[in-house]
């Protein structure tokens, strides 16, 4: 096999500016921290990552990159020698290894080492004819080719590829700070989870749990879901808290009008989630909310249940359709958990019509129908606090877990 090497480039890091070098020493310990337990080799420039595959196949190196947020793309390379003749000798391997049937090509060069005697133009032009005189299934197309022949001249040697695999892009894993995702087990919020972590936000997850009013299965959907989502998270690992929500729920159930349950719910929700947040120094609240999707996520929903909370609510959900969400659920590996038919507190008492456009006097008024800050105390005080790795075979505390209470 003429590759022996993965170039790695990075994503949105190179319009960071000054900051430049804190993003790509962030990047390259997450890619190092995924490929630990493989006999690769890995080292950076300012532009690059490369890895030395060392015989190890590279589809499972590939699999590992595509967990680092932070990557636009990769390519498998070979290398030669910065010599014009080893240059064309290499490329004309190549391409007849690639090509086995009649396919248009182009050459584009990049000149990194300014040294070298040929301008990229001369270099491309070399390379083409070289590679044409010996190779009949192949003519050029400047425009529309069907193969594109990289080839890179540096100081260190000459690199040649010709394809390219899409990375993540975004940023590495917390290099925006850390989040409190609100994880509810169904489709959206793992969804919410990932693309959070795809733009740098480190997140911690947190879940309220209400059995026996819910399905125990409702909760541990949530555990099986973190250690999905967890692969994309530094060290494999992610935090939950499990919020006891049963006797706030019931409360709720008993005090609250029909139409305005899920309001106030949410709204509890959001206290605890923000006491919480502060606890753990984390610098926002996520969930998996879209707009109109459900009553409580119509835009006055939203800000009637915002105004308990004074710190920023991220929504990466916000303007997507389920179907778009789906696809990426599938694309995570999370669907097939999330529509296991275990359902929530949010859904498992859903009223026949809730409040779509409900009013901030009738929440004030209605709170006041029961002592609510000594159940949003306890909640917090009694929250239990777990870590999740991906490859962890963890039952939840109900099931006789032991765990830290840590808030």
């Amino acid at each position: 096999m003429l590759y022996k090497q993965i170039l790695v480039r990075y994503g949105d890091l190179t319009l960071k500016g000054r900051n430049l070098g804190f993003f790509i020493n962030k990047v390259f310990h997450l890619v190092c921290e995924k490929m630990k337990g493989l006999n690769v080799n890995i080292r950076t420039t300012h532009d690059y990552i490369f890895i030395d595959l060392n015989d190890v196949d590279y589809k499972l190196v590939v699999e590992r990159l595509n967990l680092v947020s932070g990557l636009h793309s990769y390519s498998l390379i070979c290398r030669c020698e910065a010599e014009i003749t080893q240059m064309k000798e290499l490329a004309k391997e190549l391409m007849k290894d690639e090509v086995k049937e009649p396919k248009t090509f182009k050459v584009v060069t990049k000149r990194v080492d300014k040294s070298f005697e040929m301008e990229s133009m001369e270099i491309s032009r070399h390379i083409a004819g070289a590679v044409l005189a010996t190779n009949p299934l192949l003519k050029v197309d400047v425009h529309n080719p069907e193969i594109t022949l990289h080839v890179e001249v540096r100081r260190d040697g000459c690199y040649l590829f010709n394809s390219q695999i899409k990375g993540l892009g975004g940023y590495p894993v917390g290099v925006a700070g850390r989040g409190l995702l609100m994880m509810s087990g169904g489709i959206d919020s793992p969804v919410a989870g990932f693309l959070a972590m795809k733009q740098g936000i480190e997140i911690e997850c947190i879940h309220f749990e209400s059995t026996p009013l819910t399905s125990i299965e409702s909760a541990q959907k949530v555990v099986d879901l973190t250690k999905i989502i967890a692969k994309y998270a530094p060290h494999n690992k992610i935090t939950v808290h499990m919020v006891p929500f049963k006797e706030l729920h019931m409360e709720i159930l008993d005090k609250i009008p029909d139409s305005y349950i899920i309001t106030i719910m949410r709204r509890m929700m959001y206290r605890i989630a923000t006491r919480i947040a502060i606890k753990r120094e984390a610098l926002c609240l996520i969930n998996g909310e879209s707009v109109g999707q459900v009553a409580s996520q119509t835009l006055e929903s939203m800000n009637v249940i915002n105004s308990v909370t004074n710190i920023p609510v991220i929504r990466p959900l916000v303007t997507y359709d389920k179907q778009d969400i789906i696809t990426i659920a599938k694309k995570i590996g999370t669907f097939e958990t999330s529509i296991k038919p275990f359902e929530d507190c949010c859904t498992v008492y859903l009223p026949k019509s809730p409040a779509t456009a409900p009013k901030m006097e009738k929440c004030i008024a209605y709170e006041k129908n029961f002592d609510y800050e000594k159940f949003v105390d306890e909640a917090v005080n009694n929250t239990k606090t777990i870590t999740i790795a991906t490859d962890s075979n963890l039952d939840l505390p109900m099931l006789g877990l032991e765990v830290r209470n840590t808030i």
